[in-house]
């Protein structure tokens, strides 16, 4: 039996866990971080690492601006493969245009930076957009982008060197988490049991494990994603976070903060596109790469199952389809393609229970992930542990 005692236990290596990790070690807390793989292999890894607050609404707007500072203030002291490249939402037709200068007029009252690009200046700037799809955009930036293969990864390993009090343990499945009376008692495949003053499990896999009837009363919904990445392209003149027309018509700060959201018509042209959940965004990556996505199809938490983990090829040709509207560069010349999955609630922005002051469960972030997690675990955190 091995037992050891920390102030804190996190269950779950993904983006969640780390950066609940992450600010409990800055106020100088002895941290186990446990991941049941070799490495964290789900959606924190799965996706573009585009960090866009424009994108968020409410708090979560507030959580992504607090997270641009966390990964600036980490990329200063380690490569965590933070660039500010910007982001940009370019439009394709009127309505599209409507919605950008209604949600310029939003972030005019906050302060929250950005610029209206016409036609000319988007050709400028991003060669690689067609000048017929291009009517007018608007760039923010000081958004940011992440490697999503790598920044976890380097993140935990800047950790690792930054904080004696950090341990993280690979492998480690957890098959009980208790409360002790004076604290929780944790334990691990293999006969290896931790005890802390607090665990916060973050991983979806555990929770459905350790608290089944809750898991199935959360109301979460799986969400499974199609994504492409073609060769390297590294002379294509295409930076930053690319997000277009039919982003606009999806991300929640269009649809909370513009007037005109409502009143949005259905091109033919986008409505089977919108029937999968599609909406366009190209992110380059460090060896000249286009990440290309995304889908989306929806399954409740129960019936995960039935999503499976095929890609179809009929969405990943709608979304190629689109985007040779979009871009001027041959997107047909492709690396490899994935499929992505993770949980999201249809009227919560993420899961929070707390079981007798000492296991808390903080889960089911959505699609803000890479935008919102590093802020959010913050004030979470503080919550948590009553600072």
């Amino acid at each position: 039996m091995n037992t050891k005692h920390y102030d804190l236990i996190v269950i779950g290596g993904g983006i969640l866990g780390t950066f609940h990790a992450y600010h409990a070690l800055k106020l100088g807390k002895k941290v186990l971080q446990l991941e049941k793989d070799n490495y964290p292999v789900g959606a924190t890894v799965r996706n573009f690492g585009q960090v866009v607050p424009s994108g968020m609404s409410g708090v979560w707007f507030d959580y992504g601006v607090r997270g641009l500072e966390i990964y600036q203030e980490i990329q200063q002291q380690f490569d965590i493969s933070v660039r500010n490249n910007g982001s940009v939402y370019i439009a394709s037709d009127a309505e599209e245009q409507n919605l950008i200068h209604e949600l310029k007029a939003h972030y005019d009252t906050l302060g929250y930076g950005q610029e209206l690009l016409g036609k000319e200046a988007i050709l400028a700037k991003y060669p690689a957009i067609r000048e017929s799809y291009a009517k007018e955009a608007l760039f923010f930036k000081q958004e940011i982008s992440v490697e999503p293969a790598l920044m976890i990864y380097r993140l935990q390993e800047f950790m690792q060197s930054k904080f004696e009090g950090y341990t993280l343990l690979s492998n480690s499945p957890v098959i009980d988490c208790s409360p002790t009376g004076t604290g929780v008692e944790v334990r691990v495949t293999g006969n290896r049991t931790y005890q802390a003053d607090k665990a916060i499990l973050c991983n979806g896999y555990e929770f459905k494990l350790l608290f089944p009837e809750l898991f199935a009363q959360s109301g979460q919904v799986i969400s499974k994603l199609q994504m492409m990445r073609t060769v390297p392209m590294p002379k294509v003149p295409l930076a930053g976070n690319i997000l277009t027309g039919l982003t606009i018509r999806r991300y929640e700060s269009f649809e909370e903060y513009c007037p005109s959201f409502k009143n949005l018509s259905s091109p033919d042209h986008y409505k089977e596109l919108q029937e999968w959940g599609i909406h366009l965004l190209f992110k380059k990556a460090v060896d000249g790469s286009f990440i290309i996505g995304d889908s989306h199809e929806y399954a409740d938490v129960a019936h995960f199952d039935d999503l499976g983990f095929q890609v179809k090829q009929h969405i990943n040709e709608l979304m190629l389809k689109e985007g040779e509207r979009i871009v001027n560069f041959n997107l047909r010349d492709m690396g490899t393609t994935w499929a992505g999955f993770y949980p999201q609630h249809p009227t919560e922005r993420i899961l929070e229970y707390n079981i007798e002051d000492c296991i808390h469960i903080r889960t089911c972030i959505g699609g803000k992930g890479m935008t919102a997690s590093a802020g959010y675990t913050e004030a979470s955190l503080k919550g948590i542990l009553g600072v």
